[in-house]
């Protein structure tokens, strides 16, 4: 795998460090839980190979190295991978999944968290993910369908107005950046038709509350995101009051769906 990558394309994110840093870590409490229960079930052990593709803030990697030490190894890629720290048997890349060289028959497991929603070659990326992996490989796709995550208790009408303005806002603007909003719910159809057999799909739901991660992260992405919701029509006042409101003890909302799936290439197990 190549050491040195093109310069990355402008993500939907953006390059900001401070509010990525906090972004990966609040998707790190809410999901790693059950991203590494679903790892687990794959039987990832001592001497397995691992690709661990947009490592974020690398916990999941780090997580591999262990359960595949001392004879196994994990490669973590990112365009920018400063934020995996190291540790023994993870190799860190800087690297582009859509457009750098990426080996083949080569995993016994690869992983990839929430970031084929967020390439317009999703299709694409997802069968070189397959192609990557050894016969008998297990490919793991971790991915919301954010199509429905409704309000359900606010202090007043006012707050599921605000509410729904929120979010109707933020689909918004992530579909005119090529983000696919329900890819959750397609990854199981789309691995089968990739050639992968064995297909295994879990969903998770929870109840958000001021505590839980996920608002937290939607009250973050109102100032990491602030400029694309101003030119979406929300207002810097409308922003104020989502952040009041999200962290208003009384407010009660529905998660996204959160998609775990896994399957197998065909061929000898790993």
């Amino acid at each position: 795998m190549s050491r040195v990558a093109a310069p990355p394309p402008s993500r939907v994110f953006g390059d900001r460090d401070d509010h990525n840093s906090e972004q990966h870590r609040l998707l790190s409490l809410a999901y790693d839980p059950f991203t590494f229960e679903r790892l687990a079930r794959t039987g990832v052990g001592p001497g397995w190979r691992c690709l661990e593709a947009g490592a974020g803030n690398g916990t999941v990697a780090v997580w591999l190295a262990r359960r595949v030490a001392p004879t196994g190894a994990v490669t973590a890629t990112d365009v920018r991978p400063s934020g995996v720290p190291a540790a023994p048997g993870l190799d860190v890349v800087r690297h582009d999944i859509v457009r750098d060289p990426l080996p083949e028959g080569e995993f016994d497991l690869v992983h990839a968290r929430l970031l084929l929603r967020l390439l317009p070659e999703r299709r694409a990326v997802l069968d070189r993910l397959v192609r990557a992996l050894k016969p008998g490989g297990v490919l793991q796709i971790d991915e919301f369908d954010a199509t429905c995550a409704p309000s359900l208790r606010a202090p007043d009408l006012a707050g599921h107005e605000l509410y729904r303005t929120l979010m109707t806002t933020k689909n918004r603007l992530m579909a005119g950046r090529g983000v696919d909003i329900a890819w959750g719910r397609e990854a199981a159809g789309a691995m089968r038709r990739a050639g992968l057999v064995d297909i295994s799909s879990r969903r998770r739901l929870e109840l958000w509350t001021a505590r839980s991660p996920g608002l937290r992260l939607l009250a973050h992405h109102t100032r990491h995101l602030r400029d694309e919701f101003v030119r979406a029509g929300m207002t810097d006042r409308q922003l104020a009051d989502v952040r009041a409101l999200l962290s208003h003890p009384d407010f009660r909302a529905g998660s996204y769906a959160f998609h775990s799936v896994q399957g197998r290439r065909p061929g000898e197990a790993a």
